[in-house]
């Protein structure tokens, strides 16, 4: 049994898994209207889903956000992104985003391993 660890990926993506639940009880009419701006935002009109989701990988790195980086590794491997292409949109976001987007880059990296060998999913 592996012991996960505040800071690691699967003890991050299951903290949103829980707030994410949280939400969806507490106030479901609000997150339904959250998910439909959502879909909407990323659904692939004008551009396709893996470059909007290249988008959201990027500003999520430069946001410093640990949660969106996860689902946004997801999300670009479930529209077909290599681990290449995903490492391109780290060069951009360090590019833009400096130092601090730089050491993000190790929450995509700990989001690559955890979808690629336990097959983990946050739907």
């Amino acid at each position: 049994m592996t012991i996960h660890h505040e800071g690691d990926m699967p003890y991050i993506m299951s903290d949103l898994r829980e707030g994410i639940h949280m939400m969806r009880n507490a106030a479901p009419d609000m997150w339904q209207a959250w998910a439909n701006f959502l879909d909407a935002a990323l659904a692939p009109v004008d551009l396709d889903q893996k470059t909007k989701e290249f988008v959201a990988l990027g500003m999520s790195i430069t946001a410093q956000c640990k949660y969106c980086v996860g689902i946004h590794v997801q999300k670009c491997l479930d529209a077909g992104a290599s681990d290449k292409e995903i490492i391109a949109v780290c060069q951009v976001a360090m590019a833009m985003g400096g130092s601090t987007a730089m050491t993000y880059v190790a929450e995509v990296h700990k989001a690559l391993e955890l979808y690629h060998e336990k097959q983990e999913r946050i739907d």
